[in-house]
Protein backbone atom coordinates (compact mmCIF):
# COMPACT_ATOMS: atom_id res chain seq x y z
CA UNK A 1 0.00 0.00 0.00
CA UNK A 2 1.54 3.36 -0.75
CA UNK A 3 1.38 6.90 0.82
CA UNK A 4 -1.23 8.88 -0.65
CA UNK A 5 0.38 12.53 -1.83
CA UNK A 6 -0.46 15.79 -0.43
CA UNK A 7 -2.91 17.60 -1.56
CA UNK A 8 -5.11 13.87 -2.02
CA UNK A 9 -9.25 14.09 -1.24
CA UNK A 10 -9.58 13.85 2.63
CA UNK A 11 -10.40 10.78 3.70
CA UNK A 12 -13.73 12.53 5.67
CA UNK A 13 -15.76 15.96 5.81
CA UNK A 14 -18.12 16.15 8.07
CA UNK A 15 -18.52 14.53 11.86
CA UNK A 16 -20.34 11.83 11.41
CA UNK A 17 -18.51 8.36 11.04
CA UNK A 18 -19.82 5.00 8.66
CA UNK A 19 -18.55 1.50 8.89
CA UNK A 20 -17.10 2.84 5.14
CA UNK A 21 -15.50 5.96 6.39
CA UNK A 22 -13.85 4.09 9.05
CA UNK A 23 -12.10 1.20 6.89
CA UNK A 24 -10.67 4.15 4.71
CA UNK A 25 -9.39 5.58 7.66
CA UNK A 26 -7.93 2.41 8.79
CA UNK A 27 -6.05 1.60 5.90
CA UNK A 28 -4.79 5.31 5.58
CA UNK A 29 -3.41 4.95 9.22
CA UNK A 30 -2.17 1.26 8.80
CA UNK A 31 0.01 2.43 5.81
CA UNK A 32 2.02 5.02 7.42
CA UNK A 33 2.09 2.71 10.99
CA UNK A 34 3.39 -0.56 9.11
CA UNK A 35 5.86 1.20 6.33
CA UNK A 36 6.94 4.48 7.76
CA UNK A 37 7.19 3.99 11.88
CA UNK A 38 7.68 0.12 10.94
CA UNK A 39 5.06 -1.14 13.60
CA UNK A 40 4.52 -4.61 14.32
CA UNK A 41 1.11 -5.23 14.96
CA UNK A 42 -1.45 -7.74 15.63
CA UNK A 43 -4.67 -8.47 13.10
CA UNK A 44 -7.39 -5.76 14.64
CA UNK A 45 -10.62 -6.03 15.23
CA UNK A 46 -12.54 -2.78 15.64
CA UNK A 47 -15.86 -3.27 17.52
CA UNK A 48 -18.51 0.28 17.94
CA UNK A 49 -19.94 0.08 21.46
CA UNK A 50 -22.60 2.00 23.37
CA UNK A 51 -21.93 4.19 26.83
CA UNK A 52 -23.57 1.87 28.53
CA UNK A 53 -21.69 -1.46 26.83
CA UNK A 54 -18.55 1.24 27.83
CA UNK A 55 -19.49 1.12 31.26
CA UNK A 56 -19.67 -2.64 31.29
CA UNK A 57 -16.05 -2.87 30.11
CA UNK A 58 -15.24 -0.68 32.84
CA UNK A 59 -16.57 -3.12 35.48
CA UNK A 60 -15.12 -6.29 33.79
CA UNK A 61 -10.83 -4.56 33.65
CA UNK A 62 -11.98 -4.07 30.00
CA UNK A 63 -11.95 -7.91 29.32
CA UNK A 64 -14.14 -9.15 26.61
CA UNK A 65 -16.02 -12.17 28.94
CA UNK A 66 -15.80 -12.10 32.65
CA UNK A 67 -17.37 -14.17 34.96
CA UNK A 68 -20.14 -12.99 37.23
CA UNK A 69 -19.57 -11.44 40.69
CA UNK A 70 -20.77 -9.02 42.61
CA UNK A 71 -17.97 -6.53 42.89
CA UNK A 72 -18.58 -5.88 39.21
CA UNK A 73 -21.73 -4.67 39.36
CA UNK A 74 -20.82 -2.58 42.05
CA UNK A 75 -18.35 -0.95 40.37
CA UNK A 76 -20.61 -0.61 37.10
CA UNK A 77 -23.46 1.12 39.21
CA UNK A 78 -20.65 3.62 40.85
CA UNK A 79 -19.60 4.56 37.06
CA UNK A 80 -22.93 4.66 35.75
CA UNK A 81 -24.27 7.44 38.47
CA UNK A 82 -21.09 9.15 38.12
CA UNK A 83 -21.18 9.46 34.69
CA UNK A 84 -25.58 10.13 34.09
CA UNK A 85 -24.53 13.15 36.43
CA UNK A 86 -21.79 14.52 34.26
CA UNK A 87 -18.90 13.92 37.04
CA UNK A 88 -17.48 11.43 34.69
CA UNK A 89 -16.72 11.11 31.86
CA UNK A 90 -15.72 7.63 29.69
CA UNK A 91 -13.05 6.55 27.54
CA UNK A 92 -13.30 7.22 24.16
CA UNK A 93 -11.35 3.63 23.39
CA UNK A 94 -10.77 0.34 24.96
CA UNK A 95 -8.13 -2.22 24.16
CA UNK A 96 -7.31 -5.61 24.93
CA UNK A 97 -4.17 -7.10 24.98
CA UNK A 98 -5.42 -10.08 22.55
CA UNK A 99 -4.63 -11.63 19.19
CA UNK A 100 -6.15 -10.44 17.05
CA UNK A 101 -6.00 -7.35 19.03
CA UNK A 102 -9.87 -6.00 19.88
CA UNK A 103 -10.23 -2.44 20.36
CA UNK A 104 -13.68 -0.89 21.67
CA UNK A 105 -14.52 2.59 20.14
CA UNK A 106 -17.29 4.49 21.52
CA UNK A 107 -20.29 5.50 18.61
CA UNK A 108 -20.51 9.06 20.51
CA UNK A 109 -17.27 9.82 19.10
CA UNK A 110 -17.22 11.95 15.70
CA UNK A 111 -14.97 10.73 12.49
CA UNK A 112 -11.86 12.86 13.76
CA UNK A 113 -11.63 11.48 17.20
CA UNK A 114 -12.83 7.71 15.43
CA UNK A 115 -9.86 8.13 13.36
CA UNK A 116 -7.42 9.49 16.66
CA UNK A 117 -8.22 6.59 18.86
CA UNK A 118 -7.92 3.71 16.07
CA UNK A 119 -4.81 5.56 15.53
CA UNK A 120 -3.65 5.34 19.35
CA UNK A 121 -5.06 1.82 20.31
CA UNK A 122 -5.15 -0.47 17.27
CA UNK A 123 -1.75 0.77 16.38
CA UNK A 124 0.15 2.33 18.79
CA UNK A 125 -1.50 0.07 21.91
CA UNK A 126 -1.84 -2.65 19.69
CA UNK A 127 2.52 -2.69 18.11
CA UNK A 128 3.32 -2.56 22.23
CA UNK A 129 1.38 -5.13 23.56
CA UNK A 130 2.79 -7.97 20.50
CA UNK A 131 6.38 -6.64 20.91
CA UNK A 132 7.41 -5.85 24.64
CA UNK A 133 9.36 -8.46 26.68
CA UNK A 134 6.79 -8.34 29.33
CA UNK A 135 3.95 -9.10 27.34
CA UNK A 136 6.03 -11.60 25.69
CA UNK A 137 6.73 -12.97 28.37
CA UNK A 138 3.60 -12.97 30.80
CA UNK A 139 0.60 -13.20 28.27
CA UNK A 140 -0.83 -15.62 26.07
CA UNK A 141 -2.56 -13.17 23.84
CA UNK A 142 -3.49 -15.94 20.97
CA UNK A 143 -5.31 -18.04 23.95
CA UNK A 144 -7.06 -15.12 26.18
CA UNK A 145 -10.24 -15.35 24.37
CA UNK A 146 -10.29 -18.95 25.03
CA UNK A 147 -9.11 -18.96 28.59
CA UNK A 148 -11.89 -15.99 29.81
CA UNK A 149 -14.58 -18.63 27.72
CA UNK A 150 -13.34 -21.48 30.04
CA UNK A 151 -12.69 -19.50 33.54
CA UNK A 152 -16.66 -17.79 32.75
CA UNK A 153 -18.25 -21.35 32.16
CA UNK A 154 -16.71 -23.00 34.92
CA UNK A 155 -17.36 -20.51 37.21
CA UNK A 156 -21.17 -20.62 36.32
CA UNK A 157 -20.95 -24.38 36.40
CA UNK A 158 -19.60 -24.21 39.78
CA UNK A 159 -22.14 -21.91 41.34
CA UNK A 160 -24.92 -24.10 39.55
CA UNK A 161 -23.36 -26.85 41.15
CA UNK A 162 -21.95 -25.70 44.96
CA UNK A 163 -24.52 -22.72 45.05
CA UNK A 164 -23.98 -18.77 44.67
CA UNK A 165 -22.63 -17.80 47.93
CA UNK A 166 -20.18 -21.13 48.26
CA UNK A 167 -18.39 -19.57 44.65
CA UNK A 168 -18.84 -16.43 45.73
CA UNK A 169 -16.64 -16.61 49.13
CA UNK A 170 -14.08 -17.48 47.41
CA UNK A 171 -14.17 -15.58 44.71
CA UNK A 172 -14.19 -12.35 47.80
CA UNK A 173 -11.09 -14.43 49.35
CA UNK A 174 -9.29 -14.76 46.08
CA UNK A 175 -9.91 -11.19 44.92
CA UNK A 176 -9.03 -9.74 48.24
CA UNK A 177 -5.67 -11.98 47.54
CA UNK A 178 -5.11 -11.14 43.76
CA UNK A 179 -2.72 -8.05 44.54
CA UNK A 180 -0.56 -11.07 46.28
CA UNK A 181 -1.73 -13.69 43.46
CA UNK A 182 1.63 -12.88 40.81
CA UNK A 183 4.89 -13.71 40.12
CA UNK A 184 7.20 -11.34 40.02
CA UNK A 185 10.58 -12.14 39.21
CA UNK A 186 9.96 -15.46 37.23
CA UNK A 187 7.47 -17.60 35.42
CA UNK A 188 5.97 -20.23 37.74
CA UNK A 189 7.16 -23.75 37.99
CA UNK A 190 5.80 -26.27 35.02
CA UNK A 191 2.93 -28.34 36.60
CA UNK A 192 3.74 -32.01 36.66
CA UNK A 193 1.95 -34.60 34.35
CA UNK A 194 -0.43 -36.00 37.17
CA UNK A 195 -1.13 -31.77 37.65
CA UNK A 196 -2.23 -31.20 34.54
CA UNK A 197 -3.90 -34.71 33.55
CA UNK A 198 -6.19 -33.71 37.20
CA UNK A 199 -6.80 -30.21 36.42
CA UNK A 200 -8.27 -31.41 32.62
CA UNK A 201 -10.60 -33.68 34.57
CA UNK A 202 -11.61 -30.93 36.66
CA UNK A 203 -12.07 -28.36 33.80
CA UNK A 204 -14.10 -31.32 31.77
CA UNK A 205 -15.98 -31.83 34.64
CA UNK A 206 -14.94 -35.44 35.24
CA UNK A 207 -13.07 -35.35 38.32
CA UNK A 208 -12.88 -38.94 39.79
CA UNK A 209 -12.80 -39.62 43.52
CA UNK A 210 -9.49 -39.50 43.65
CA UNK A 211 -8.58 -36.22 45.47
CA UNK A 212 -6.38 -33.60 43.77
CA UNK A 213 -4.78 -32.69 47.31
CA UNK A 214 -3.04 -35.85 47.52
CA UNK A 215 -1.21 -34.92 44.37
CA UNK A 216 -1.39 -31.05 45.24
CA UNK A 217 0.35 -31.56 48.57
CA UNK A 218 1.96 -34.85 49.40
CA UNK A 219 2.97 -35.41 45.48
CA UNK A 220 3.91 -32.00 44.89
CA UNK A 221 6.14 -31.77 48.29
CA UNK A 222 7.93 -35.09 46.98
CA UNK A 223 6.68 -36.78 51.29
CA UNK A 224 6.23 -39.91 51.62
CA UNK A 225 3.37 -40.74 54.04
CA UNK A 226 5.48 -43.13 55.61
CA UNK A 227 8.09 -40.72 56.42
CA UNK A 228 6.19 -38.28 58.47
CA UNK A 229 9.34 -38.66 61.39
CA UNK A 230 11.53 -37.62 59.04
CA UNK A 231 9.16 -34.67 57.24
CA UNK A 232 8.87 -33.07 60.81
CA UNK A 233 12.44 -33.20 61.93
CA UNK A 234 13.40 -31.19 59.01
CA UNK A 235 12.00 -27.53 58.91
CA UNK A 236 14.52 -26.16 56.82
CA UNK A 237 13.82 -29.60 54.58
CA UNK A 238 10.12 -29.21 54.54
CA UNK A 239 10.23 -25.40 53.16
CA UNK A 240 12.75 -26.42 50.33
CA UNK A 241 10.58 -28.94 49.24
CA UNK A 242 7.67 -26.48 49.23
CA UNK A 243 9.89 -23.85 47.37
CA UNK A 244 9.38 -21.43 50.24
CA UNK A 245 9.44 -18.92 50.55
CA UNK A 246 6.84 -18.21 48.17
CA UNK A 247 5.63 -14.40 46.89
CA UNK A 248 2.31 -15.68 45.15
CA UNK A 249 0.05 -16.57 47.92
CA UNK A 250 -2.90 -17.64 45.46
CA UNK A 251 -0.41 -19.96 43.63
CA UNK A 252 0.42 -21.92 47.35
CA UNK A 253 -3.08 -21.77 48.43
CA UNK A 254 -4.20 -23.12 45.38
CA UNK A 255 -1.30 -26.41 45.79
CA UNK A 256 -1.39 -26.73 49.49
CA UNK A 257 -4.75 -25.75 51.37
CA UNK A 258 -5.69 -28.35 53.13
CA UNK A 259 -9.07 -27.61 53.12
CA UNK A 260 -10.08 -26.76 49.78
CA UNK A 261 -11.84 -28.89 47.15
CA UNK A 262 -10.55 -29.46 43.62
CA UNK A 263 -13.44 -26.41 42.28
CA UNK A 264 -11.98 -23.92 44.54
CA UNK A 265 -8.50 -24.81 43.55
CA UNK A 266 -9.44 -23.90 40.20
CA UNK A 267 -11.06 -20.89 40.87
CA UNK A 268 -8.30 -19.49 43.00
CA UNK A 269 -6.03 -20.70 40.14
CA UNK A 270 -8.76 -18.49 37.65
CA UNK A 271 -8.13 -15.49 39.81
CA UNK A 272 -4.32 -15.15 39.83
CA UNK A 273 -4.01 -16.04 35.94
CA UNK A 274 -5.91 -13.25 35.21
CA UNK A 275 -4.19 -11.25 37.53
CA UNK A 276 -1.21 -12.36 36.01
CA UNK A 277 -2.33 -11.73 32.56
CA UNK A 278 -3.07 -7.58 33.66
CA UNK A 279 0.36 -7.41 35.77
CA UNK A 280 2.12 -5.93 32.95
CA UNK A 281 0.00 -3.51 32.51
CA UNK A 282 0.42 -2.29 35.94
CA UNK A 283 4.85 -2.15 35.17
CA UNK A 284 4.16 -0.28 31.44
CA UNK A 285 1.54 2.58 32.31
CA UNK A 286 4.42 5.25 31.38
CA UNK A 287 5.41 3.71 28.40
CA UNK A 288 2.41 2.17 27.19
CA UNK A 289 0.57 5.25 26.76
CA UNK A 290 3.57 6.89 25.85
CA UNK A 291 3.89 4.60 22.96
CA UNK A 292 0.77 4.54 22.08
CA UNK A 293 0.30 8.70 22.10
CA UNK A 294 3.61 9.52 19.79
CA UNK A 295 1.99 6.57 17.47
CA UNK A 296 -1.63 8.61 16.98
CA UNK A 297 0.61 12.62 17.09
CA UNK A 298 2.73 11.19 14.78
CA UNK A 299 0.10 9.68 12.03
CA UNK A 300 -2.55 12.82 12.55
CA UNK A 301 0.17 15.16 11.61
CA UNK A 302 1.45 12.65 8.93
CA UNK A 303 -2.29 12.24 7.22
CA UNK A 304 -2.73 15.99 7.58
CA UNK A 305 0.29 16.80 5.86
CA UNK A 306 -0.55 14.65 3.11
CA UNK A 307 -3.72 16.36 2.69
CA UNK A 308 -5.97 13.54 4.36
CA UNK A 309 -7.44 15.46 7.00
CA UNK A 310 -9.11 18.48 6.85
CA UNK A 311 -8.04 21.67 9.30
CA UNK A 312 -11.04 21.36 10.87
CA UNK A 313 -10.10 17.43 12.11
CA UNK A 314 -7.04 17.98 12.87
CA UNK A 315 -7.60 20.63 15.22
CA UNK A 316 -10.41 18.58 17.20
CA UNK A 317 -8.14 15.71 16.84
CA UNK A 318 -5.01 18.35 18.23
CA UNK A 319 -7.45 19.56 20.87
CA UNK A 320 -7.97 16.29 22.56
CA UNK A 321 -4.15 15.47 22.17
CA UNK A 322 -3.19 18.46 24.12
CA UNK A 323 -6.17 17.42 27.10
CA UNK A 324 -4.16 14.06 27.23
CA UNK A 325 -0.83 15.25 27.43
CA UNK A 326 -1.56 18.39 30.03
CA UNK A 327 0.79 18.10 32.94
CA UNK A 328 -0.98 20.49 35.83
CA UNK A 329 0.93 22.94 37.68
CA UNK A 330 1.30 21.36 41.75
CA UNK A 331 -0.37 24.07 42.86
CA UNK A 332 -3.26 23.35 40.42
CA UNK A 333 -6.68 22.17 41.34
CA UNK A 334 -6.29 19.05 38.99
CA UNK A 335 -3.18 17.98 39.61
CA UNK A 336 -3.24 14.38 40.72
CA UNK A 337 0.41 13.85 40.33
CA UNK A 338 2.45 13.06 36.82
CA UNK A 339 0.42 12.34 34.22
CA UNK A 340 1.41 9.23 32.95
CA UNK A 341 0.14 10.36 29.07
CA UNK A 342 2.24 13.55 29.28
CA UNK A 343 5.58 11.71 30.40
CA UNK A 344 5.14 9.10 28.10
CA UNK A 345 4.41 11.21 25.43
CA UNK A 346 7.34 13.77 26.27
CA UNK A 347 10.00 10.96 26.35
CA UNK A 348 9.13 9.66 23.01
CA UNK A 349 9.11 12.72 21.41
CA UNK A 350 12.55 13.77 23.22
CA UNK A 351 14.28 9.98 22.18
CA UNK A 352 13.39 11.89 18.90
CA UNK A 353 15.06 14.93 19.80
CA UNK A 354 17.83 13.62 20.64
CA UNK A 355 18.59 11.65 17.56
CA UNK A 356 18.01 13.90 15.35
CA UNK A 357 19.48 17.41 16.77
CA UNK A 358 21.38 16.48 19.96
CA UNK A 359 23.27 18.78 22.19
CA UNK A 360 26.16 18.28 23.73
CA UNK A 361 24.39 17.52 26.66
CA UNK A 362 22.51 15.05 25.21
CA UNK A 363 25.86 13.37 23.59
CA UNK A 364 27.16 12.87 27.29
CA UNK A 365 24.43 11.39 28.99
CA UNK A 366 23.05 9.14 26.05
CA UNK A 367 26.60 8.34 23.90
CA UNK A 368 24.69 5.19 21.97
CA UNK A 369 21.61 6.60 20.37
CA UNK A 370 22.89 10.45 20.03
CA UNK A 371 22.79 11.29 16.60
CA UNK A 372 20.95 8.12 15.33
CA UNK A 373 19.61 8.55 12.32
CA UNK A 374 17.32 5.68 12.76
CA UNK A 375 15.22 7.05 15.50
CA UNK A 376 11.82 4.88 14.52
CA UNK A 377 14.45 1.43 15.43
CA UNK A 378 15.79 3.43 18.47
CA UNK A 379 11.78 3.95 19.77
CA UNK A 380 11.14 0.56 18.89
CA UNK A 381 13.71 -1.20 20.78
CA UNK A 382 12.96 1.05 23.61
CA UNK A 383 9.32 0.00 23.52
CA UNK A 384 10.04 -3.65 23.43
CA UNK A 385 13.00 -4.03 25.78
CA UNK A 386 11.66 -2.07 28.94
CA UNK A 387 9.57 -1.30 31.46
CA UNK A 388 8.54 2.21 33.12
CA UNK A 389 11.27 1.65 36.12
CA UNK A 390 13.85 0.90 33.88
CA UNK A 391 12.73 3.00 30.86
CA UNK A 392 12.98 6.17 32.88
CA UNK A 393 16.31 5.26 34.35
CA UNK A 394 18.04 4.90 30.68
CA UNK A 395 15.87 7.73 29.06
CA UNK A 396 14.83 10.39 31.28
CA UNK A 397 17.23 13.70 30.31
CA UNK A 398 18.48 16.19 31.90
CA UNK A 399 16.35 18.49 29.40
CA UNK A 400 13.13 16.81 30.08
CA UNK A 401 13.71 17.03 34.32
CA UNK A 402 14.00 20.86 33.46
CA UNK A 403 10.78 20.64 31.38
CA UNK A 404 9.08 19.27 33.94
CA UNK A 405 10.32 20.70 36.96
CA UNK A 406 11.29 17.84 39.20
CA UNK A 407 12.38 17.49 42.27
CA UNK A 408 12.67 15.25 45.13
CA UNK A 409 11.39 15.45 48.38
CA UNK A 410 13.07 13.33 51.71
CA UNK A 411 10.20 12.00 53.85
CA UNK A 412 11.64 11.12 56.26
CA UNK A 413 9.49 9.87 59.63
CA UNK A 414 12.19 11.26 61.74
CA UNK A 415 12.30 14.92 60.85
CA UNK A 416 9.59 17.61 61.49
CA UNK A 417 9.62 19.10 57.98
CA UNK A 418 10.32 17.65 54.32
CA UNK A 419 13.39 17.96 52.72
CA UNK A 420 14.07 19.28 49.20
CA UNK A 421 16.76 16.34 48.76
CA UNK A 422 17.59 16.83 45.08
CA UNK A 423 16.83 19.69 42.51
CA UNK A 424 17.06 19.79 38.71
CA UNK A 425 20.75 20.83 38.53
CA UNK A 426 23.99 19.02 37.41
CA UNK A 427 24.71 17.67 40.55
CA UNK A 428 20.98 16.26 41.05
CA UNK A 429 19.53 15.08 37.67
CA UNK A 430 21.12 11.26 38.46
CA UNK A 431 19.41 11.22 41.73
CA UNK A 432 16.05 12.94 40.07
CA UNK A 433 15.49 10.07 37.95
CA UNK A 434 16.27 7.61 39.96
CA UNK A 435 14.13 8.36 42.68
CA UNK A 436 11.38 9.12 40.04
CA UNK A 437 12.15 5.71 38.56
CA UNK A 438 12.26 4.31 41.89
CA UNK A 439 8.04 5.60 42.04
CA UNK A 440 7.05 3.15 39.23
CA UNK A 441 8.97 0.34 40.92
CA UNK A 442 6.33 -2.31 41.54
CA UNK A 443 8.57 -4.13 43.32
CA UNK A 444 9.38 -1.41 45.44
CA UNK A 445 5.60 0.40 45.53
CA UNK A 446 3.58 -2.95 46.33
CA UNK A 447 4.33 -5.26 50.16
CA UNK A 448 6.34 -7.84 49.88
CA UNK A 449 4.51 -10.62 51.85
CA UNK A 450 5.97 -13.73 51.65
CA UNK A 451 4.68 -17.72 52.82
CA UNK A 452 7.93 -18.31 54.46
CA UNK A 453 6.79 -21.80 56.26
CA UNK A 454 3.41 -24.23 56.45
CA UNK A 455 3.93 -27.18 58.45
CA UNK A 456 1.39 -29.81 56.74
CA UNK A 457 1.93 -32.44 59.48
CA UNK A 458 1.79 -30.46 62.60
CA UNK A 459 -0.43 -27.77 63.60
CA UNK A 460 -0.75 -26.68 59.84
CA UNK A 461 -0.20 -22.73 60.95
CA UNK A 462 0.69 -20.45 57.82
CA UNK A 463 3.31 -18.49 58.58
CA UNK A 464 3.88 -14.71 56.44
CA UNK A 465 6.41 -12.48 56.72
CA UNK A 466 5.89 -9.10 55.40
CA UNK A 467 9.22 -7.23 54.97
CA UNK A 468 8.69 -3.72 55.82
CA UNK A 469 10.52 -1.16 53.56
CA UNK A 470 11.49 2.06 55.25
CA UNK A 471 9.72 2.35 58.57
CA UNK A 472 6.00 1.23 56.00
CA UNK A 473 3.65 -0.93 57.23
CA UNK A 474 0.35 -2.33 56.60
CA UNK A 475 -2.64 -0.81 57.86
CA UNK A 476 -3.74 -2.83 60.68
CA UNK A 477 -7.46 -2.69 59.90
CA UNK A 478 -6.79 -3.51 55.94
CA UNK A 479 -4.42 -6.40 56.91
CA UNK A 480 -6.65 -7.80 59.40
CA UNK A 481 -9.46 -7.77 56.75
CA UNK A 482 -7.20 -9.33 54.14
CA UNK A 483 -5.60 -12.28 56.67
CA UNK A 484 -9.38 -13.23 57.16
CA UNK A 485 -9.91 -14.39 53.77
CA UNK A 486 -6.73 -15.80 53.79
CA UNK A 487 -7.42 -18.40 56.82
CA UNK A 488 -10.63 -18.96 54.91
CA UNK A 489 -8.94 -20.34 52.30
CA UNK A 490 -6.49 -21.75 54.24
CA UNK A 491 -8.81 -23.66 56.89
CA UNK A 492 -6.25 -23.00 59.79
CA UNK A 493 -4.11 -20.49 62.05
CA UNK A 494 -2.37 -17.92 60.14
CA UNK A 495 0.09 -15.02 61.53
CA UNK A 496 2.05 -12.92 59.77
CA UNK A 497 5.65 -10.95 60.92
CA UNK A 498 7.13 -7.74 59.95
CA UNK A 499 10.66 -7.73 59.50
CA UNK A 500 12.48 -4.15 58.74
CA UNK A 501 14.42 -4.05 55.81
CA UNK A 502 15.48 -0.60 55.27
CA UNK A 503 16.34 0.64 51.57
CA UNK A 504 18.42 3.04 50.55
Amino acid sequence: MQAVKPGSKPLFTGPEWTFELLETARDAIEAIALEDLGLDVYPNQIEIISAEQMLDAYSCVGLPLMYQHWSFGKHFARDEALYRTGRQGLAYEIVINSNPCISYNMEENTMAMQTLVMAHAAFGHNHFFKNNYLFQQWTDAAGIHDYLAFAKNYIAACEERYGLSAVEEVLDAAHALQAQGVFRYGRPPKPTIQEREAMQRVREGHESAMSLLDLWTDATLGRDKRAASDFDAEASSRRKRMNLPQENLLYFLEKHSPVLEPWQCEILRIVRMLAQYLYPQKQTKVMNEGCATFVHYYIINKLFEQGRLTEGAYMEMMHSHTNVVLQPEFDDPRYSGINPYALGFAMMQDIRRICETPTEEDREWFPDFAGDPDWRRVMREAWANYRDESFIQQFLSPHLIRKFKLFTLADDSEQSHLIVSQIHNRSGYKAVRRDLAKSYDLAYLEPDIQVTDADLKGDRKLKLTHHVRDGIHLAEEDSEEVLRHLRRLWGYDVNMDAVENRTI
